[in-house]
C-alpha cells in the first residue's frame, strides 16, 4: 500500500499541468487572429453594416432613433464579391464615371469617398484604381505625413474627384468645414481586406468607432435622402 502513495502522487502533477497547458490553448485561440485565420472569406454584404450599426447602438437607442439609422437596401451599391480588382469593381458601380468627373467643377468636394483603415492601405487602393481614375484627381485624407490644414488649403484651392482615406481624418475634416459632402454621389467601405494580423477594418476597434461615427454624422443621412450610395469593397 505505502509503495503505491509515490507513484500516485508523482502522477496527480503531470495531469495538473497538462490540463493548465490545454487552458492555456484554448485562451489562445479566442485572439482574433486566431478565429479569423480557419474561416473562410466572406464578402460582405449590407446586412452586415446593418447589424453591425444596430449593435453599436442598440442599448443606447430609442426604438425611433434605431428607426433613423436603418438603411434600405436601395442606399447600396453592389457590393463586391471577392472576384474584383478594385478597378473592376470601381468601373461595375460607377459605369457613368467619365460623366461625372467631367460635370464635377466644385471645390472642397469630393464626388466619391473610399474609407479604408490606415495610410498605407489608402496608397495600395490609390495605386490598384489606376485602370478606373484616368486622369481625375486623387486627395489622400489621412493623418500620416500630412497636416490637416494641408489638406483644407487643397481642397479650397483646387478640384479633387476622389477622396481615399481613413475615417478619423475624413471625420475631422468634415468637422471643421475642410470637406462638404453636398456633392459626394458614393461612399465606399474597404470592407473585405485584412491586414498582416487578419483583421477586416470593422475587426479594428478604433476604426470601427471612427466609421461608425462618420456614418452617424452625415453619411446615413445623406444615404436615406438619396444622394449617396455605400459600396462595400
Amino acid at each position: 500500500m505505502c509503495a503505491l502513495q509515490p507513484t500516485e502522487c508523482f502522477l496527480s502533477q503531470p495531469e495538473e499541468k497538462q490540463e493548465t497547458t490545454v487552458k492555456a490553448k484554448r485562451r489562445k485561440k479566442k485572439k482574433i487572429s486566431d478565429i479569423l485565420e480557419k474561416s473562410a472569406p466572406k464578402a460582405g454584404v449590407p446586412a452586415d453594416l446593418q447589424n453591425l450599426l444596430s449593435q453599436h447602438f442598440g442599448e443606447n437607442r430609442s426604438v425611433i432613433e434605431l428607426e433613423e439609422l436603418k438603411l434600405s437596401d436601395t442606399c447600396f451599391l453592389p457590393a463586391n464579391d471577392l472576384t474584383h480588382s478594385f478597378s473592376s469593381y470601381l468601373k461595375e458601380i460607377c459605369p457613368k464615371w467619365a460623366k461625372l468627373r467631367k460635370n464635377h467643377k466644385e471645390k472642397k468636394s469630393v464626388v466619391m469617398l473610399v474609407i479604408c483603415s490606415s495610410a498605407l492601405r489608402s496608397l495600395e487602393l490609390i495605386k490598384s484604381m489606376t485602370a478606373f481614375k484616368g486622369d481625375c484627381k486623387v486627395l489622400k485624407l489621412f493623418a500620416k505625413h500630412i497636416k490637416i490644414k494641408e489638406q483644407i488649403n487643397m481642397l479650397e484651392k483646387g478640384v479633387f474627384h476622389i477622396g481615399v482615406g481613413t475615417p478619423g481624418r475624413v471625420k475631422a475634416l468634415v468637422e471643421q468645414d475642410g470637406l462638404c459632402l453636398n456633392s459626394t454621389k458614393y461612399m465606399i467601405l474597404d470592407w473585405n481586406w485584412r491586414d498582416q494580423k487578419l483583421r477586416r477594418m470593422m475587426d479594428i476597434p478604433e476604426i470601427k468607432k471612427e466609421t461608425i461615427d462618420l456614418l452617424e454624422m452625415c453619411i446615413i443621412k445623406l444615404c436615406r435622402e438619396g444622394s449617396v450610395k455605400l459600396g462595400l469593397f
